[in-house]
């Protein structure tokens, strides 16, 4: 499974998004609206019209979605408040091998009438139910229905509300807003694959509770199912419709590869890992590579300033260590990085840092960096000017037209990337003129 997809229809943002880090720019000319547009396309899905068009084909997706929605303490109704759900839950599930999970829900008692009338009035709700045939019914049809038998119109109403996304014995009653009428509907599954062990009626007074029992690794295995099934793979019922968004949508945001983060100075000193065992004395530090015009060099946009920690007896040789150290893991340009002096500072391999510098002072390294390797900016004169909108190169495989010599993503001109790049290449503009200049007279 991709993650940045995952997380993308669970909270909005990538993997990486838990440390602060946000859209940079995508491939194929996506932008910041564009990726936006894709997620919340996704993550509004109405559950309601996913089982619907899916359960005729696939229970085991019915099953899942009712699994979770007997375990979830409040109504989900969209793909991406389950998606949410099931990786928050994974998380708050111990490491032991089965645990016993939440009771699922029941229908609250705690109210003026006596628990046997609300008992009779959930019974005729859920009867009303099984005659819809297990279709969805707005809440006046079952109220209507239950009216039949239960005159009180306020204890149908207390109990309507609180059977919102409950078990009632081998059944799960769920609620859901209708997305294009706007009306509050109601409907009724059988769970009793998935709780089989349920007893009958399920009070909030009742002393047998049924319990079930899930692993950690189950919620993993449900959401790889519905990964692969709605996500990935999808089947010709999930073309039409709203439906037919969720390829488009995935596309553009599996399309987004570059991530930026907001870099602060502040965050830098909060956030070192490597200020323990005894380094305490920090120091701000930035590197540029040796050059004959350092002053030219100086005024050119560095990279940002790195947290260095040592310990109060270090010396500048070991300040020296701890910088290369921390680029080279840093920047993959960088990685033969060689320190040879500080800007601005003359000191000795064995001087004491502290007292030469102020603790959080900024400090300027000046180095060799042997491996040069990505560290021009490609040289080509090419222009990118693609299909898609791209007007430079964002990273992805690129063809060139042998007449303009513009540069088009493989992709976008219909060239799988298991196939070979052609020997010749012309772009529909030339070859379009080509055709127009071989029929004149």
């Amino acid at each position: 499974m991709e993650l940045r997809l995952l997380y993308g229809v669970a909270y909005g943002h990538p993997w990486f998004g838990r440390w602060g880090y946000k859209f940079g720019r995508g491939c194929y000319g996506i932008n910041q609206p564009i990726y936006q547009k894709a997620i919340e396309a996704i993550q509004g899905i109405p559950l309601c019209l996913l089982n619907h068009h899916l359960s005729i084909s696939n229970n085991d997706i019915s099953v899942i979605f009712s699994r979770y929605q007997a375990l979830s303490d409040h109504s989900m109704v969209t793909l991406g408040d389950l998606f949410h759900f099931m990786l928050e839950l994974r998380s708050r599930l111990p490491k032991e091998n089965s645990i016993d999970s939440c009771n699922p829900a029941t229908v609250e008692t705690n109210c003026r009438w006596s628990p046997k009338r609300v008992e009779a009035a959930t019974r005729v709700i859920v009867e009303a139910l099984k005659n819809a045939e297990f279709r969805w019914v707005s809440r006046q049809e079952v109220r209507d229905a239950a009216r039949a038998y239960i005159g009180d119109t306020g204890l149908l109403d207390f109990v309507l509300k609180s059977l919102g996304n409950h078990i009632v014995g081998n059944y799960l009653v769920r609620r859901c807003l209708n997305p294009v009428t706007k009306v509050l509907e109601y409907c009724l599954e059988d769970i009793s694959t998935v709780y089989p062990n349920s007893e009958a009626l399920i009070i909030n007074n009742s002393k047998a509770k049924p319990r079930c029992k899930i692993t950690k690794v189950q919620p993993m295995k449900d959401i790889a199912y519905l990964y692969k099934h709605i996500l990935k793979d999808q089947k010709p019922t999930l073309s039409t419709g709203v439906f037919s968004a969720i390829p488009m949508a995935t596309r553009i945001i599996l399309d987004t590869k570059f991530l930026v983060k907001e870099y602060t100075e502040e965050l830098s000193m909060k956030g070192n890992s490597n200020c323990s065992n005894g380094k305490t004395f920090k120091l701000l530090c930035t590197v540029i590579s040796r050059s004959d015009e350092i002053d030219e060099e100086l005024k050119k946009p560095l990279p940002p300033y790195e947290c260095v920690c040592l310990k109060e007896n270090a010396t500048f040789d070991e300040l020296k260590q701890e910088v290369e150290k921390n680029f080279r893991e840093v920047y993959w340009r960088l990685r033969s990085f060689v320190v040879e002096t500080i800007v601005n500072l003359s000191v000795k391999g064995l001087d004491l840092v502290m007292g030469s510098v102020e603790m959080g002072q900024k400090l300027v390294f000046i180095g060799s960096n042997e491996d040069q390797i990505g560290m021009d900016d490609g040289g080509g004169s090419g222009i990118v000017d693609c299909l898609c909108g791209a007007k430079e190169d964002d990273g992805e495989r690129l063809i060139s037209c042998d007449i303009c010599e513009v540069w088009q993503h493989t992709r976008c001109v219909r060239i799988p990337n298991n196939e070979e790049i052609p020997h010749v290449f012309l772009c529909k503009q030339c070859e379009e003129k080509i055709v127009f200049l071989s029929s004149l007279p």
